[in-house]
């Protein structure tokens, strides 16, 4: 039984958006954060500690480790950065670890698009027929819900600090992505659609989420057992080959862990959700509402699974927003079968709070910009000065012509955003992708400098470095996260104990966190901490065996 659609698009909705300002709108939200940067605590600095221990041969390829601590999960996005450190042995480290990266997250916009155009394109997704003509083409309707997906998936708050570091949830979201992509392509696209789950599902459970893949590949079996498309069906095969193909892939990397919380805090899972999902999260929401009648058509029910198996992960582990992360694909995609059935009172209110908000957040980034070189005005540098103390602005030309420029391209899109093209399509999802990017740009450009220094931990091992003779090449420091013995490692050139006591090390030096009591036969030579540490008890002690 055919339905009625709720999406009445006419021709002239589905505009194409110019594919020059789409390439450079991803390319002003993907580049900004690779270069002039340390890698950040905390996971960033993890994942980049076990890259750099298999590229410096301290830890084998097959099992990464950090001061003798190996790595929780698969290996593989490990496996992606060391490779690049090697290869790349004229970039400093953390740039060549980063690089990949970069690729992976282009990898999942252009999966989320080529996933979400599949969709649109099936029969129960096409617009309302016009009696007389000049309803929207199927291609040319499908191309303009893909850019509205891939504007959602940029806009989204989740992603924008996640989706730039160097850890193995980025390659679970490609995995994700390309997923979503193999499902959605089947009925039109068999081979590629084919290899893409015989890619994701292994890869995915390579990367550290076994459990997600092995659910994810048999919603999969499931959804194409009822599918109406015979090239679907004929993915089921493929589909249990990629779950056995996961299997071997966890056993082999020793990935199955249970990271299962039993208590769940409903008011912070809720903040979470709230903000990790927006815009996204509410348009997808309002699509479920307005296709329910369509639930059980393929381009609901595919994004619709790829969103529940994360959304569970995140809620059984108690709010992780690393597990929701995965989830993003699924959300941009159904957001993107929203913009049809929105009304202009709404696309208005969304344009105007963008305008608002990211102008106000631009001016005020600029403001601290202009106090950190000029002394004008002096409270922000006042306070830049007491939250990170030692901190010396520089000035980087390159920055500051980016930020101009990130700036009049935000003026520019505002204009050409109120002033004309107000029936596309993905007019509503413009400015907050076009705001996001403007303020990640002007963030990694203008105020990277400080960000860097309050988020790394290289002025911390300076400052021990500096109570410590030069010829000391051994530090014990059992007891320690791993954030703090990669930033030894790596920052401090040390061979790190992260294992065993500090009496058995045999390194005349050793580290312990502040508060805990000195060790018979060792002396405190100092305590250090970060200088944007306000607590009495944060730092490490350094110890000298007496």
């Amino acid at each position: 039984m055919n339905l009625p659609t709720p999406a009445i698009v006419a021709e002239r909705g589905v505009e194409r958006l110019p594919r020059l300002a789409l390439i450079l709108l991803c390319a002003a939200y993907v580049l900004p954060g690779i270069f002039g940067r340390d890698p950040w605590r905390n996971a960033d600095l993890t994942a980049f500690g076990f890259m750099a221990s298999i590229a410096e041969g301290r830890a084998s390829w097959w099992q990464p480790a950090i001061a003798g601590i190996p790595a929780d999960g698969g290996p593989l996005p490990y496996w992606l950065g060391a490779l690049a450190i090697k290869a790349l042995p004229f970039l400093d480290a953390p740039v060549a670890a980063r690089l990949p990266y970069a690729v992976v997250l282009v990898g999942v916009l252009v999966a989320v698009w080529y996933a979400c155009f599949h969709l649109a394109r099936t029969e129960a997704a096409q617009p309302v027929a016009f009696a007389f003509g000049g309803e929207a083409q199927a291609v040319d309707y499908a191309r303009a819900l893909a850019d509205g997906s891939l504007l959602a998936l940029m806009a989204s708050l989740g992603l924008l600090q996640l989706g730039h570091e160097t850890t193995p949830e980025l390659v679970q979201l490609l995995a994700v992505a390309v997923y979503l992509y193999g499902l959605a392509a089947a009925p039109f696209r068999a081979w590629r659609s084919r290899l893409a789950v015989l890619a994701a599902l292994p890869t995915l459970a390579a990367s550290g989420a076994p459990t997600v893949a092995c659910a994810l590949g048999v919603l999969g079996v499931l959804l194409n057992h009822r599918s109406s498309y015979d090239a679907a069906k004929s993915q089921r095969a493929w589909l249990l080959g990629a779950l056995t193909l996961a299997v071997v892939a966890a056993w082999a990397f020793d990935g199955w862990a249970w990271r299962l919380q039993p208590e769940v805090h409903v008011g912070s899972l809720l903040t979470l959700l709230a903000w990790f999902c927006w815009p996204a999260g509410p348009l997808a929401l309002w699509t479920l509402w307005r296709w329910r009648r369509h639930g059980l058509r393929r381009h609901i029910t595919v994004p619709a699974i790829a969103l529940l198996v994360p959304l569970t992960a995140c809620i059984g582990m108690d709010g992780s927003e690393r597990a929701l992360l995965l989830a993003l694909p699924s959300l941009a995609i159904l957001s993107a079968f929203a913009l049809p059935t929105l009304s202009r009172g709404f696309s208005a209110a969304v344009d105007w709070f963008s305008v608002f908000f990211f102008s106000a957040a631009a001016l005020f980034f600029w403001l601290y910009y202009l106090s950190m070189h000029t002394g004008w005005p002096e409270r922000p540098l006042a306070n830049l000065k007491r939250l990170a103390e030692g901190f010396e602005p520089q000035f980087s030309l390159v920055a500051l012509v980016m930020a101009v420029l990130a700036s009049v391209a935000w003026l520019a899109l505002v204009r050409w955003r109120t002033a004309r093209h107000r029936h596309a399509l993905w007019k509503s999802l413009a400015l907050p992708a076009g705001g996001v990017a403007l303020g990640w740009l002007l963030v990694m450009s203008l105020l990277l400098p400080p960000l860097d220094y309050a988020r790394s931990l290289a002025p911390l091992v300076s400052r021990l470095k500096a109570r410590m003779p030069p010829e000391v090449s051994c530090l014990a420091a059992p007891e320690q996260n791993l954030p703090t013995l990669a930033a030894l490692e790596w920052h401090g050139g040390w061979t790190v104990l992260g294992r065993g006591a500090i009496a058995t090390s045999g390194c005349s030096y050793a580290v312990v966190g502040a508060g805990q009591a000195t060790p018979p036969g060792w002396q405190v030579v100092a305590q250090v901490k970060r200088p944007t540490d306000r607590s009495g008890s944060a730092g490490l002690v350094l110890l000298k065996r007496q």
